[in-house]
């Protein structure tokens, strides 16, 4: 039999599936429910606008009048908040810290562990320079001497 090859078909479009139709009163039954309750909270900030605007008109000679005592109250309870807020956060980041040195020493490898394993690599490897720097400049290597450094009385 002859092979026939046939040019690639186009696979055909899938109809486009609808969700069900609603009924007509069951989408009427949405919006009004949808309007009322926007309506509703609409009315609600006004009215929670005007009400703020009125205690404010009240308020304020009030607050003017007992202004030498209510401003420092003010500032005290900020300082108060202020520290407590502080001193929890220094206590959360304490608690951290802890939790990291715990995970890195008993071998878990916690994330920034490698970062600190080359810094101390580095640091180690400067001071041996370092140390090597100063027997070399203080009389010839420090190894062998029998005093305390190489420094001799004149």
């Amino acid at each position: 039999m002859a092979d026939i090859r046939h040019p690639p078909q186009q696979p055909l479009p899938l109809p486009h599936v609808q969700p069900p139709q609603q009924p007509r009163s069951y989408q009427v039954v949405k919006a009004a429910t949808a309007v009322t309750a926007g309506g509703s909270f609409l009315i609600l900030s006004g009215l929670t606008l005007a009400g703020t605007v009125i205690g404010l008109t009240v308020a304020t000679p009030v607050l003017v009048i007992f202004s030498p005592v209510l401003v420092p109250a003010a500032i005290t309870v900020f300082l108060l908040i202020a520290g407590f807020v502080t001193s929890g956060g220094f206590g959360l980041a304490a608690a951290w810290v802890a939790s990291w040195i715990y995970r890195y020493v008993t071998g878990k490898h916690p994330p920034g562990a490698d970062q600190l394993d080359q810094a101390r690599m580095k640091l180690a490897s400067k001071a041996r320079d370092m140390k090597e720097f100063g027997q070399q400049q203080l009389g010839g290597g420090g190894a062998g001497g029998a005093g305390g450094g190489g420094h001799q009385a004149s």
